[in-house]
């Protein structure tokens, strides 16, 4: 475990090093899905410090159980607006808000739990039947609403682009996120920030970082294949 990550800790080094950023400009979410709760632990021994679910369920008892340890959680997976008020109480940052109904419910929980409620916006950038996210030409109107919930603060984009076995085909996709982000900075709405770009996987995240990757959401290459 420590090996592996130090491997890839290693990699976000020199990909940060080869497009002249700090490697401390960009944060390691280790994707603990479907991974037992004994090897999530070790990987907090190991130095992990950010943990990534995508399940509400399957999150709920690793966050209960691994309580006393210091990490920060963030949910990645596709958030149904039902799930609104267990994802407020477990989750630090939640990466896939894509629509006003979504962002109402999670600002009515953050609201009863005494909590301003951090988040990314989920864009697809590539307009993909089968992902979630907004698209970038409607997310503009959709922040400028979001900025009005006074327990809800953006905190930047996050995007999952096609799959592809050749990184560099992905790259495209997180300029076109880097660039909204540029836009929505430009248009200057208050209460969102655009400090965040979650993006790039255990396949493609040299690249995502070469693109402005402040967040990069590895599984793989720290736990390895998944059963």
């Amino acid at each position: 475990m420590k090996d592996r990550l130090n491997h890839v800790l290693e990699r976000i080094h020199k990909a940060a090093a080869d497009c002249n950023r700090s490697a401390d400009s960009i944060q390691l979410i280790a994707v603990s899905k479907t991974v037992p709760v004994e090897v999530v632990k070790e990987a907090i021994e190991a130095g992990v410090t950010n943990l990534g679910e995508n399940y509400i369920q399957e999150a709920r008892e690793k966050i209960n159980t691994l309580a006393s340890f210091p990490v920060t959680w963030h949910f990645i997976g596709h958030l149904q607006s039902n799930k609104a008020k267990y994802a407020v109480r477990m989750f630090d940052l939640i990466h896939s808000v894509d629509s006003l109904k979504l962002a109402k419910e999670l600002d009515k929980y953050a609201q009863k739990n005494g909590k301003i409620q951090s988040v990314l916006l989920q864009i697809n950038v590539a307009k993909e039947d089968t992902k979630s996210g907004v698209y970038a030409e409607n997310t503009l109107q959709l922040l400028k609403d979001i900025s009005q919930l006074e327990n809800i603060s953006v905190k930047g984009l996050m995007t999952m682009p096609p799959f592809f076995n050749a990184p560099e085909k992905a790259r495209p996709f997180f300029a076109a996120l880097r660039q909204l982000r540029d836009q929505i900075e430009a248009e200057a709405i208050p209460n969102i920030s655009m400090q965040e770009l979650s993006m790039g996987m255990t396949g493609d995240f040299e690249a995502a970082i070469a693109e402005g990757a402040t967040l990069v959401r590895i599984g793989t290459a720290i736990f390895g294949e998944r059963n």
